[in-house]
């Protein structure tokens, strides 16, 4: 059991990382690594578990996300305008065709991906 525990642990640690770089980097998407996080501090800490679902800045997606499966619609337009304005300046700072043909790939599939999650109006 201590080595489960262990497991979601180191998981879910990384995946808090990640998903905190995915804040400032364009590539990493940060909701899907703080939904695994909380998922594995579930499993392994009580108190990052709870320290997360009350974190300022992941709770209330969180928990909307625990409940309805879904996000609210300004969080939403918010993810929108980011993650355009990460991809857009990367693609345009980037000098070589082939990355900024694959950023803008990813950035296609991601805006494919957000309109597919569920809103809740605010």
């Amino acid at each position: 059991m201590a080595l489960k525990r262990g497991f979601f642990l180191i998981v879910g640690l990384c995946s808090l990382v990640l998903g905190l770089l995915g804040i400032l980097l364009p590539v990493l998407p940060t909701v899907p690594f703080i939904l695994l996080a909380a998922y594995c501090f579930a499993r392994s800490s009580d108190r990052l578990y709870l320290w997360l679902m009350n974190h300022p800045w992941f709770a209330d997606a969180l928990k909307n996300w625990q409940a309805q499966g879904a996000i609210r619609k300004s969080l939403k337009r918010k993810a929108y305008i980011v993650s355009s304005l990460s991809f857009l300046v990367s693609i345009a700072v980037v000098p070589l065709i082939w990355v900024k043909v694959m950023l803008a790939c990813f950035g296609t599939g991601l805006i494919i991906y957000l309109r597919s999650i569920p809103e809740i109006e605010d």
